[in-house]
């Protein structure tokens, strides 16, 4: 059955992949991307598939409140069902580490984005829909006051922070929508892929990046992740498996909430 399937930072990486391997399958895929002339780039390239499955593109700055606002605004306006959105847009390095709002860009990306687009986009997702979050097996315990803005770490820091908060508040929105919200995932997709980022952050090539594009895919469709709300998967070793502690701690997890509602304002206009 074909499936509407958006994907943030979509126009290269393990996001364009992923996209690939599911227009391929005939999928109605919705693109994302910052910049507008790759985005067109990777729709063609889409377009050009065997047997592709419809493609749409949306064009938003998810480092900016309006930018992440609007993207909600155009796939509501065009869409009123959604059966899957996988939250794939990440930053580790950047020549712009701080928002206009005072906030650390990684943060933004990595965390606070994909919570408020998840959170915008709930009226069109289904209790069968599928939220899948990239995660990482980079995971370091959160600096609540890195999270504000108010101090700065360096780009490994950042991320691993930033990916633990984005699975920490995987956690929490399953058990508050529970059965009446969509499954949310938090997914590894496997360390080291032939990625931009591990290449301008390591230096290296990297691995197949389709080990990061099938599991994504496996995530947003197959039956195994059906029932795994909440949970996050660890492709480095093929299985479900505890994130970072404090990603089980509810405390922390209550904390890093409270810091987030604390910095996203009610609505901003894009």
């Amino acid at each position: 059955m074909q499936k509407i399937i958006l994907i943030t930072g979509s126009t290269d990486g393990i996001g364009l992949a992923t996209a690939r391997n599911l227009v391929e399958q005939g999928h109605h895929v919705l693109l994302h991307g910052r910049n507008p002339d790759k985005l067109a780039a990777a729709a063609r390239e889409l377009a050009e598939l065997p047997g592709a499955g419809r493609i749409e593109s949306f064009q938003a700055d998810l480092s900016r409140f309006g930018g992440v606002e609007c993207l909600a605004r155009s796939v509501s306006d065009s869409h009123q069902h959604l059966d899957v959105l996988i939250n794939n847009a990440g930053v580790y390095n950047t020549p712009a580490p701080t928002t206009e709002d005072g906030l650390d860009t990684r943060f933004m990306v990595n965390t606070i984005a994909p919570y408020l687009l998840t959170r915008r986009l709930l009226p069109l997702l289904s209790n069968q829909g599928r939220v899948v979050n990239l995660s990482s097996a980079a995971q370091a315990p959160v600096n609540l006051e890195a999270l504000l803005g108010h101090t700065r770490l360096s780009d490994n820091g950042a991320y691993a922070q930033s990916k633990l908060a984005l699975t920490m508040w995987t956690r929490h929105l399953a058990r508050e929508l529970g059965a009446d919200g969509p499954v949310i995932i938090a997914v590894n997709p496997g360390s080291l892929l032939a990625t931009k980022m591990v290449k301008n952050a390591f230096g290296m090539a990297g691995s197949d990046i389709q080990i990061g594009a099938g599991i994504l895919g496996r995530a947003a469709l197959d039956d195994d992740f059906a029932t795994a709300t909440g949970q996050y998967f660890d492709n480095d070793s093929g299985h479900f498996a505890p994130p970072h502690s404090d990603g089980l701690d509810d405390r922390k997890i209550a904390a890093l909430m409270d810091a987030m509602a604390s910095v996203i304002p009610e609505r901003t206009e894009c």
